[in-house]
C-alpha cells in the first residue's frame, strides 16, 4: 500500500531541465486525502519556465515579484500582499530581508530570488526543513520533502541512516542524515543558495548553505522575557487560527495546553472544542486540571466563544503499538519514535474534526522549551559558579545524583567531538542516578540490533567527531536545549502528517521561531529552577491564564500505557516481525524480536525501548512502496491567483 505524500514545494532552477523536472512529480492519490488535494501553485522564472510548484494542502502559498525580485513566503496563514510588499521593498540583500522577517511569527519556508540567485529557508526550530540534490540534467534541486527529492533522483535507501534511526535520540548533527543517499538536508539555520544557470548552459553551478540564524545572548530578565514570550506565543496562535470559527485544542490539562487553549479564546473564535483523553491511571491528575481549566475559562462570561469539552474515556484510548499497519498512510520525511502512538492520535485528531474544527493546536514543544535540562547548569557555572552549584544541588537532590558523580560531570570539559564519538555504546544503559550535564544523552545499542548495524551505527559516530562536528552552540547548555528543541519539532511531523490524513490542520506554536528566540534570550538563572515549574511560561501567562492554573506543578506520563500496550498488541508486533523489512537489509535479529513479542514484559523491554525499532519497520514498508508506478504532473505553468 504506497505511502501518502503530504503537501510538498520544489524549488528548479531556470533551465530546460528543470522544466523537465516539474513534470516528473509525483501526483498523491487524490482519493486517499481527506479533503481532497489543494490545487498546485505553479511561480515562474523571468523567462516562464518553473520556478516554484507547490502542492498545498493546509499551508498557505503567499507570493509577490517586483521587478526582477520576489519573495515567497509558505506557511499557516495568507500574507497580505502590502506586508509581502513591505519585506521586498529596500532588502537589497539576504540580511536586509532578515532584518525585516522578524516582524512575523517565524512559521514560514521562505524563498526569495534576489541579487541574481534563489535562496531558500526554513525555520530556527526546526520545524520547517529544507532538503537538496543533485539532478543529473538539471543540477540542484530543492524541496521541503526528501522523499520527492529522491523520487525525481532515483536516490537509494541508505542502511547507514536508516540504522541510526533504530536509537531513540539522534543528536546534531547525525540527526541531518537523510534516508536516501545524494539527498541532503539544509541545517535548522542555515539557508540554501541556488545560483542562476549561465546563459546557454543546461544545468546551474552547485549550491551553498548560508547561515541565516544565530540564538540571542540570554540577557533578558525574567520579567522582560516573560513579555516578549507572552506576545510571541500570542502572535503564532494569531497566525494559525486567526479569524477562523471553529477551531480545536488538546487539552491535556498540563501547562502547556492548557496556555494554548487560554491564547486560542482569545481570537475568539464562533467555537472553540477542547479535547482530554482519560487516563487509566487513577493516581492521574491531567483530567482533575482539565476540567478545572474549562471551568475557568467559562468564567461566567457569556461574551466569550462557545467552549465545548469533551472528554475521551479511557477505555476508549488506544493502547500504543495500536494498529501498526495503518502508519503506512504517511510517509513521513524518516522514522519517528512517536509512531507507536499512531493510532491513539489518530482517535484524538478525528474526534477533533468531528466537531467541525478547522484548525487544531497542541502543546507540543512546552517541555523542551520551558522545563529547562540540567545540562544548562554547565553554562551557568561558567558565569555564576555559586548560583549555578546552588540551583544544581537543589536538582541533585530531587533526582538522586551523587555527589562525586555530579561534580566530576560539571567539571569535565570533554570537546563535542569528542563526546559524539562515545555517544552510543554496548553497555547497559545509564542509571536513572546518573548526572547528565555532558553535550546530550549517551545511548545504549540494542541487543536485537545486528553486528551489522551496530557496526553501521558506531561508524556514524566516528565519523561524524572524527570530521569535527560543530556543535550547535559553544555553550553546552544552549546545544542541548536547541537540540531538544528540533528534535521535537522533526517527532511533531508525524501529527502534521496524519491531520492531514484526515482532513485537519494541526500546529504546535510553540516550535515559532520567535517562541524559541524569546525563551534563549532570558537569563538562565531565571528561565530555569529546580524550585519552581516552567517559570517563564507561567510568568508569560500571567493576566491570559488564571494564577489558579499556572499553580500546576505535577506532570502526568503514560508509560503505564506503553507497557501494556505490548501486551495488548504481541500479535501484531509478531506479524511485523514475520518478513521484517529491517531483517532484510541485515540489520535486526527478527527471531530476538519475535521472542519479545512473546514475552512483553520481558526486563529486556523494561530497559530498552523498541519504540524507535517498530517505528523503522513501519516507515521502510511504507518508503519502499511510496511510488509504485511513475507518476506525471503538467508542466504549465501559470503565477497561481492568491
Amino acid at each position: 500500500m504506497p505511502g501518502l505524500l503530504r503537501d510538498y514545494f520544489v524549488v528548479l532552477p531556470d533551465s530546460v531541465a528543470g522544466h523537465a523536472v516539474a513534470g516528473q512529480l509525483p501526483v498523491p492519490d487524490t482519493t486517499r486525502v481527506a479533503g481532497g488535494v489543494g490545487d498546485v501553485v505553479t511561480l515562474a522564472h523571468p523567462s516562464g519556465r518553473p520556478w516554484i510548484v507547490a502542492r498545498p494542502l493546509v499551508r498557505q502559498v503567499s507570493h509577490l515579484r517586483r521587478g526582477d525580485d520576489a519573495l515567497v513566503l509558505i506557511g499557516p496563514d495568507r500574507i497580505p500582499e502590502a506586508v509581502l510588499a513591505g519585506l521586498l521593498e529596500g532588502a537589497r540583500d539576504r540580511a536586509g530581508l532578515e532584518r525585516r522577517l522578524v516582524r512575523l511569527p517565524g512559521l514560514h519556508h521562505v524563498i526569495a530570488y534576489l541579487a541574481g540567485e534563489t535562496w531558500i529557508r526554513g525555520t530556527a526550530s526546526g520545524l520547517r526543513r529544507i532538503y537538496h540534490a543533485r539532478h543529473a540534467e538539471a543540477g540542484t534541486i530543492a524541496s521541503d520533502r526528501p522523499a520527492v527529492l529522491a523520487h525525481l533522483t532515483g536516490a537509494p535507501l541508505d542502511d547507514g541512516a536508516l540504522a541510526l534511526r533504530m536509537l531513540d535520540f539522534l543528536p546534531h548533527p547525525l540527526s541531518r542524515r537523510v534516508l536516501w543517499r545524494g539527498v541532503h538536508e539544509t541545517g535548522a539555520g542555515y539557508g540554501l543558495a541556488l545560483p542562476v544557470a549561465a546563459p546557454g548552459t543546461a544545468a546551474a553551478p552547485g549550491s551553498r548553505e548560508y547561515r541565516w540564524w544565530e540564538p540571542p545572548p540570554p540577557e533578558l530578565s525574567l520579567a522582560e522575557g516573560a513579555r516578549r514570550l507572552g506576545d510571541a506565543v500570542a502572535a503564532s496562535v494569531r497566525a494559525h487560527v486567526g479569524g477562523l470559527d471553529r477551531i480545536s485544542c488538546e487539552l491535556s490539562g498540563g501547562l502547556d495546553s492548557t496556555t494554548l487553549t487560554f491564547a486560542a479564546r482569545a481570537t475568539a473564535p464562533a467555537e472553540l472544542s477542547l479535547l482530554t483523553v482519560a487516563a487509566r491511571d487513577r493516581y492521574s491528575e491531567d483530567e482533575t486540571w482539565a476540567r478545572r481549566a474549562v471551568a475557568a475559562a467559562h468564567g461566567g462570561h457569556t461574551d466569550l466563544p462557545a467552549l465545548a469539552h469533551h472528554i475521551i474515556p479511557a477505555d476508549q484510548a488506544p493502547y500504543f503499538y495500536a494498529d501498526l499497519a495503518a502508519t503506512a498512510a504517511e510517509l513521513n520525511d524518516e522514522p519517528l519514535p512517536v509512531a507507536p502512538g499512531r493510532a491513539r492520535a489518530h482517535l484524538l485528531l478525528g474526534r477533533a474534526h468531528a466537531t467541525g474544527s478547522r484548525y487544531h493546536l497542541t502543546g507540543y514543544g512546552g517541555d523542551e522549551l520551558f522545563l529547562g535540562l540540567p545540562h544548562a547548569y554547565q553554562d551557568l557555572f561558567h558565569g555564576n559558579p555559586l548560583t549555578a552549584w546552588n540551583h544544581l544541588s537543589g536538582l541533585r537532590h530531587q533526582l538522586g545524583w551523587p555527589l562525586l558523580p555530579t561534580l566530576k560531570a560539571l567539571l569535565n570539559r570533554s570537546t563535542f567531538p569528542r563526546w559524539l564519538a562515545g555517544a552510543v555504546t554496548t553497555e547497559p544503559q545509564p542509571v536513572t542516578r546518573t548526572p547528565l550535564l555532558s553535550w546530550g544523552v549517551r545511548q545504549s545499542l540494542r541487543p536485537w540490533f545486528t553486528d551489522h548495524a551496530n557496526a553501521l551505527i558506531t561508524e556514524e559516530f566516528r565519523a561524524a567527531a572524527a570530521g569535527q562536528a560543530e556543535p550547535i552552540d559553544r555553550w553546552r547548555g544552549r546545544h542541548v536545549d536547541i537540540d531538544a528543541v528540533r528534535m521535537g519539532a522533526r517527532h511533531f511531523q508525524a501529527m502534521e502528517d496524519i491531520g492531514m490524513t484526515i482532513g485537519l490542520p494541526v500546529a504546535a506554536p510553540f516550535y515559532d521561531d520567535r517562541v524559541l528566540e524569546a525563551t534563549l534570550a532570558v537569563r538562565l538563572a531565571d528561565r530555569i529552577s529546580p524550585w519552581r515549574y516552567k517559570p517563564l511560561l507561567v510568568e508569560a501567562m500571567r493576566g491570559v491564564v488564571p494564577d489558579a492554573l499556572l499553580a500546576r506543578t505535577t506532570k502526568d506520563h503514560m508509560s503505564s500505557d506503553e507497557h501494556q500496550g505490548l501486551r495488548e498488541h504481541a500479535p501484531e508486533l509478531a506479524d511485523l516481525w514475520t518478513g521484517s523489512r529491517l531483517a532484510e537489509r541485515g540489520l535486526v535479529d527478527a527471531r530476538h524480536l519475535l521472542r519479545l513479542a512473546a514475552e512483553p514484559f520481558s526486563p529486556v523491554l523494561v530497559e530498552h525501548s523498541i519504540s524507535s525499532t517498530v517505528a523503522g519497520e513501519t516507515w521502510l514498508r511504507t518508503a519502499e512502496n511510496a511510488w509504485p508506478t511513475p507518476d506525471r504532473t503538467p508542466t504549465t505553468t501559470s503565477e497561481a491567483s492568491r
